[in-house]
């Protein structure tokens, strides 16, 4: 299948039908199943009679050896042994409701399960009605829509078909409205994570007959497990990279199984459900993971046995450690997919907002998960990228790299890397929109995606961005730092109560006088006078910082935390000293001269 745009505006256009019968937010209940279904029939189009001629032959076995039978004979995980298919389809007018479920019903069981997480059957009825009577009309004008696979290219073409179902999801989540953590990961982010992911592994993944396990906990539509599948299959043709997913979206998920049936992945592997309440792969551990969960969403529903288990299960299980904030379950999400590490090594490429760097106090759910995260030496690296860059949300993000099997070079340090690029000021030039090293505006918004990463060459986009991982030197994009930098105590400084110029004291002790409580955060590490950085001490920092403005001042030990935390755009901030005055009234004056001329050339006209 080619230019999936030009056959997802096709597609699209069938959505006109259901005007005035649908909603347009219920649009995708129809057009997405259909899509499916027009796919798989297109896909078992050249070896449909040879299936229908074996049929008898194995009329006698089990249900489950039938389906092994005519699969082979199909030459996918699935076949369809209904006499119908879409031409036949539309050759009985009057009798589309009932050859259309005849038809759905002879698909082999992975396939049907499928269209059943549609909840297809209802759709079936309601086009069907009197009063709307359109079901005839839909069902032929997909019948008109070529989504034929290209046989000689099926990695690309199932890339293609990917594209087109996120086309097609992305127009029904803007016209439904969903939140800004439902959105789909651009194909450029899942290359760039790809690329990193896999880089340190090259050596691996080129060996003859090497079979490695892929893992996405909130897969959508299977994006990630697609660019992950065809990457490795591009690097070492004989490799078999086996994909595993789970997905808490009806239709997703639906989109997601059909993908990998086309593909010839092993269906079963995709899981329907919530991740944090049934693990549908508990037992399975995976040499690599991708994920973009939803950005903000809260775990309010799954509470209370994520709480339980994090109770009952301690450290054995997946939430030991803390727990985050209720409105956010990002950091739930890293928790499990490092529950699935093997011991052997794993890498984990994952997407997140800014909020998992620096939210919560110490001693914080937020903070102890990235302080367990980074003391056990697990993060490798975190790159900034830019915002504009997701279809519903234009905030900024970053790829967090973790991993459990650091190259020697690595051990102990953490690569910090700036990709968000210039802003859009210092793009132009000339009038011009130039480019920069790491994304370029795009000519078309798409809802919020204003930007994309560059993809092509070594000297910008996604090849800078991988090389400068892979370089692991500090330049002005990159930063390296030791694990230690991103500790801190969190100490309460308290002042003396004083009553009339004396200091009031309880079991002679000075009295704290609440009012003039302060805090402070003391890093553990410091710069020394030659810029390195070296260890600091609670006191030294004290004795330095605070003692000299506050000599009565001591600390409360008793109220010491301690915390974590990436404050990656301080890190990469570049102090721009501010203008002359005499620059910036020069600048004024130049401005009223010309106001004033702009005005007497009105009055004078």
């Amino acid at each position: 299948m080619k230019d999936f745009k030009a056959k997802a505006d096709l597609i699209w256009r069938v959505a006109d039908l259901l005007r005035g019968d649908y909603k347009q937010s219920d649009y995708g209940k129809v057009i997405l199943p259909m899509t499916v279904l027009r796919r798989l029939d297109c896909v078992l189009e050249p070896t449909k009679q040879k299936v229908l001629d074996y049929l008898p032959k194995v009329d006698s076995l089990k249900e489950s050896s039938k389906d092994i039978a005519l699969n082979k004979i199909a030459g996918f995980n699935f076949h369809n042994r209904s006499q119908f298919n879409f031409e036949k389809l539309i050759a009985d007018p009057n009798n589309v409701a009932i050859n259309l479920r005849t038809y759905i019903n002879g698909f082999s069981t992975s396939a049907r399960e499928i269209i059943e997480y549609f909840n297809f059957d209802d759709q079936i009825d309601r086009m069907d009605d009197p009063k709307a009577d359109i079901l005839f009309r839909v069902v032929k004008s997909f019948q008109e829509i070529d989504l034929k696979p290209d046989r000689q290219n099926m990695a690309d073409d199932s890339m293609q078909m990917g594209y087109l179902f996120e086309e097609l999801i992305r127009k029904f989540a803007e016209q439904s409205n969903e939140t800004a953590g439902e959105h789909f990961t651009p194909r450029e982010v899942i290359r760039l994570m790809v690329n990193v992911l896999f880089i340190e592994d090259k050596d691996i993944l080129t060996q003859e007959g090497i079979v490695k396990t892929l893992y996405d906990p909130a897969c959508g539509t299977g994006g990630m497990l697609s660019v992950g599948e065809q990457y490795v299959k591009e690097l070492n043709p004989k490799a078999d990279l086996k994909v595993f997913g789970q997905e808490i979206n009806p239709e997703s998920y639906a989109i997601c199984k059909s993908d990998m049936l086309i593909k010839g992945q092993n269906p079963s592997n995709i899981k329907f459900g919530n991740t944090f309440t049934v693990d549908g792969l508990e037992d399975e551990k995976f040499d690599y993971m991708l994920s973009n969960p939803p950005f903000g969403v809260d775990w309010k529903k799954a509470q209370k046995i994520i709480a339980a288990e994090a109770d009952k299960k301690g450290m054995s299980g997946r939430f030991g450690v803390g727990l985050p904030r209720i409105n956010d379950g990002s950091l739930l999400f890293l928790q499990h997919m490092i529950s699935k590490m093997k011991a052997g090594g794993t890498r984990i490429g994952i997407v997140f907002n800014g909020s998992p760097l620096f939210t919560g106090a110490a001693e914080s759910g937020e903070s102890n998960i990235r302080r367990w995260i980074i003391e056990n030496d697990w993060l490798e690296a975190v790159i900034g990228l830019p915002d504009q860059l997701f279809y519903n949300t234009g905030i900024s993000t970053y790829i967090w790299i973790v991993t459990n099997h650091k190259s020697a070079e690595r051990s102990g340090k953490v690569q910090l890397i700036n990709a968000t690029g210039a802003k859009d000021d210092e793009l132009t030039k000339g009038g011009k929109l130039d480019f920069n090293r790491f994304w370029q505006k795009m000519d078309r918004s798409l809802g919020n995606k204003r930007k994309r990463i560059v993809e092509n060459g070594n000297e910008r986009g996604i090849g800078f961005i991988t090389q400068l991982y892979g370089n692991f030197e500090e330049n002005e994009f990159c930063k390296i730092l030791p694990n230690e930098f991103f500790g801190y105590w969190r100490i309460t400084v308290e002042q003396p109560l004083k009553e009339n110029g004396k200091v009031v004291k309880s079991k002679g002790k000075p009295k704290p006088d609440t009012s003039l409580r302060d805090y402070e955060n003391i890093p553990f590490l410091k710069k020394d006078a030659d810029q390195n950085l070296v260890p600091q001490t609670i006191e030294e920092y004290f004795d330095a910082e605070v003692k000299p403005h506050l000599p009565e001042a001591w600390i409360d030990h008793s109220k010491t935390k301690t915390g974590c935390e990436i404050n990656f755009t301080k890190y990469f901030y570049e102090f721009k000293p501010l203008r002359p005055l005499a620059s910036i009234k020069a600048d004024i004056l130049a401005l009223e001269e010309k106001t004033l001329e702009t005005e007497k050339t009105v009055l004078d006209s």
